[in-house]
C-alpha cells in the first residue's frame, strides 16, 4: 500500500468512481438492491473518495444533517485503513462545517470500526437492507 488519499469528490464529475465503489461493495457484495443505494440525498451530499495512487478504492458521504452513510472500501483494500482515513476526512468536513453531531447507521458487524473513532451505539439492533445495522452517535466537544 502506498500513497493512500483521500479528497473531497464531485457527484457530478467523480460520479463514475463513486457508482463503481458503490455498486462493487453494496450491489454486488452485499445484494442490497439498486433502488436503496440510489437516492436523492446523493445530489446534495458532501462525497469523499480515497484513493491509492490515481486509483479510487474507497468512498463516504456527508449529509448536510451530519448523516455520514455510504462508507465502502473495496475488498482488496479492507484492513489497509482506508476505512480510517476516509472517516477522519469525513468527520473533519462536518467539524469544519460546524456539525457538532455526526450520525450514522452502522453495520453490526462494523461497530467497534466506528467506536475506535468515537461513535457509540444509540439504538437497538435493526434490519437494512436485509443487513443488521444500529444507529450510532458522535458528538463533537
Amino acid at each position: 500500500m502506498s500513497d493512500i488519499h483521500v479528497r473531497v469528490a464531485s457527484w457530478q464529475k467523480d460520479i463514475a468512481d463513486l457508482r463503481r465503489i458503490r455498486e462493487t461493495v453494496f450491489i454486488a457484495e452485499q445484494a442490497v438492491p439498486p433502488e436503496l443505494e440510489w437516492d436523492s440525498d446523493d445530489a446534495n451530499a458532501v462525497h469523499f473518495l480515497a484513493f491509492e495512487g490515481d486509483y479510487a478504492i474507497g468512498t463516504a458521504r456527508l449529509l448536510p444533517d451530519g448523516h455520514i452513510g455510504r462508507v465502502a472500501v473495496l475488498k482488496d483494500w479492507r484492513g489497509l485503513k482506508v476505512g480510517d482515513a476516509l472517516l477522519r476526512a469525513v468527520i473533519a468536513e462536518a467539524e469544519r462545517q460546524g456539525l457538532k453531531a455526526q450520525r450514522l447507521s452502522a453495520q453490526v458487524h462494523a461497530t467497534p470500526f466506528y467506536e475506535k473513532h468515537g461513535f457509540r451505539i444509540v439504538s437497538d439492533e435493526f434490519l437494512e437492507a436485509g443487513i443488521p445495522h444500529v444507529d450510532m452517535l458522535r458528538e463533537s466537544a
